[in-house]
């Protein structure tokens, strides 16, 4: 098999199992049960109580904290995976100590 056959192959499999997976959500679409919308069939429900809707504003605070956390963390991984070995492993342990004390800024700040 060539290279291009290879790749005309992706697309072609691609777009079979996407046919595959739309009939399957078809098929399971026509086999449901019909909802019936009758009392509290689409409330919530919690242990007997009802529970009244509320508005929730979702905030990217925490979302930033622990991107900027993995960052930090797979940069120095990166940077000590790839550090040869010999006289400049000094340039580690301090490159360690570098991001142990930025770790330590980021998380006693919030």
């Amino acid at each position: 098999m060539t290279a291009f056959h290879f790749l005309l192959s992706l697309p072609v499999a691609f777009v079979l199992f996407l046919a595959i997976a739309g009939l399957v959500y078809l098929l399971g679409k026509r086999m449901a049960p019909k909802l019936n919308r009758a009392g509290g069939k689409l409330t919530t429900y919690a242990c007997g109580e009802d529970i009244p809707g509320v508005k929730i504003q979702f905030g990217y605070r925490l979302f930033f904290f622990i991107a900027l956390f993995f960052t930090i963390m797979h940069v120095a991984t990166l940077m000590i995976a790839t550090v040869p070995g010999g006289k400049i492993a000094w340039f580690a342990v301090l490159y360690l100590a570098v991001i142990f004390l930025s770790i330590m800024a980021l998380v006693t700040r919030s």
